[in-house]
């Protein structure tokens, strides 16, 4: 039997914050509640004036293995994320091979089962041909089904319509889209290598990657998700224009189409090109100015859902190629909370709201067995937080394989002390506690 109590947190869930006592027993809240120095533990930590958070639930990662370790792996990046209080991911399909078959997505699961110190789960991939293996996807303990409505790695661009309408009327569960109209973003960039040539500046990627091509898909997802009755949940929203294709007039359990924005998008803009480059080259693209303010109100308006990192390193080499060989994608696991501290410390989002979009929304959204709050009977997934305290991101302390992160340099106003996986207190103070590994989702649908 293992027990940890965690005194005087000022813990933040479901809409409120209440100084209390939490006591986990054996992985699980067993009590909430005033006073609770009486009971006996193994472990207690005192968290006089700081926060105590639910596990921010990303969903949303790439982290590479199997295939592409040579930029990161399972254990490496599921690492990282603890650190930042991330206890629980959900890991795309576009590894090498690609998880287009049960075998290989099972694969993938026992990889995480022997060496990830957070909770996951992983997406089982579409393609233009393998429908019959989709179906198959056990929707108890898996949470999704990933189609790349624009490029992607390997077989995985899903451009036949009459695919795209077999997969929205019979998924078995929820379809999450990366929504990019391949044929806009192949017209600009023809147009774009004829104007630059061989090494056109980064700023050109929000150019080629424009609204248009978004919305376009966006809007083509919706439309089959509406037409087929289909779970739809539309990935890294980076547009002013596409937040008003959802509605914030109906609960977030009644919804069948949610949406998500990622950490980057919220945080750079255009003009960061310039000083950063292909760093912040990812697909969607960051777009200019004044997209990232219409994307927070959505997100504070309840238009946008949930929030998460799309998290994706590549080599600092493999960054520094002329911008067309340049990869897509930056590495973010390891501070998405911390980035929305930020945004609370400026004023411009309350802690109770992050917390609903970092883990009670994500858990409704993916209908997540007894994860994403602070509640008794519920997985013991929770982060502590000292508001008052500096961090600063240096490469002593990026955890990322890759080893860099566009963040350098910048100081948080906040720290992340602690971090419980499950009931295990996997990082405490820059320590980790690697004896034991997270838990495979289970679902209620």
């Amino acid at each position: 039997m293992s027990t940890i109590l965690i005194t005087n947190a000022n813990v933040v869930n479901e809409g409120t914050i209440q100084t209390v006592d939490v006591f986990i027993k054996d992985g699980f809240i067993e009590k909430i509640a005033p006073n609770l120095a009486h009971l006996s533990a193994q472990k207690v930590i005192d968290a006089t004036g700081q926060y105590l958070l639910p596990g921010v639930i990303d969903d949303q990662v790439h982290f590479r293995e199997p295939g592409l370790t040579h930029k990161a792996c399972i254990h490496s990046e599921a690492r990282a994320g603890v650190a930042g209080g991330v206890t629980t991911f959900m890991e795309m399909p576009n590894t090498v091979p690609n998880a287009l078959t049960q075998t290989l997505l099972e694969d993938k699961y026992q990889i995480a089962a022997r060496t990830s110190l957070a909770n996951y789960s992983f997406y089982m991939g579409a393609s233009n041909d393998n429908i019959e293996e989709v179906l198959k996807t056990n929707i108890k303990n898996v949470c999704g089904i990933k189609v790349f409505m624009g490029s992607s790695t390997g077989n995985m661009l899903v451009d036949n319509e009459k695919t795209l309408e077999n997969i929205f009327s019979n998924s078995p569960t929820l379809i999450a889209t990366h929504c990019e109209d391949e044929a806009t973003v192949r017209a600009n960039t023809a147009l774009y290598k004829e104007q630059y040539g061989d090494n056109p500046p980064a700023r050109v990627h929000p150019e080629i990657r424009n609204i248009e091509a978004c919305y376009k898909s966006s809007s083509m997802a919706i439309a089959l998700a509406q037409k087929h009755h289909a779970r739809l949940h539309i990935l890294h929203i980076t547009t002013g224009e596409e937040t008003e294709l959802f509605r914030n007039d109906i609960p977030l359990k009644e919804k069948n189409i949610t949406s998500e924005v990622c950490v980057h998008h919220l945080w750079f803009d255009a003009r960061d090109y310039e000083t950063l480059g292909n760093q912040i080259k990812c697909n969607p693209a960051v777009k200019a100015d004044g997209h990232k303010q219409r994307l927070l109100q959505a997100l504070l308006d309840d238009k946008i859902d949930v929030i998460a990192t799309d998290h994706a390193p590549h080599t600092w080499a493999e960054k520094q190629n002329p911008y067309w060989s340049a990869p897509s994608g930056l590495p973010l696991v390891q501070h998405p909370l911390q980035l929305m501290l930020e945004f609370y410390h400026q004023g411009k989002i309350s802690l109770e709201k992050i917390v609903e979009k970092m883990a009670h929304a994500v858990a409704d959204c993916f209908q997540i067995s007894k994860r994403g709050y602070i509640r008794e009977g519920y997985w013991a997934d929770l982060v502590l937080v000292d508001l008052g305290q500096q961090s600063t991101v240096a490469k002593e302390n990026i955890l990322y394989q890759c080893g860099w992160s566009p963040l350098e340099g910048y100081t948080f106003g906040s720290k992340i002390t602690h971090t419980l996986v499950s009931g295990h207190l996997a990082y405490q103070n820059g320590v980790f506690d690697e004896s034991q590994t997270g838990q495979r989702l289970l679902f209620e649908r």
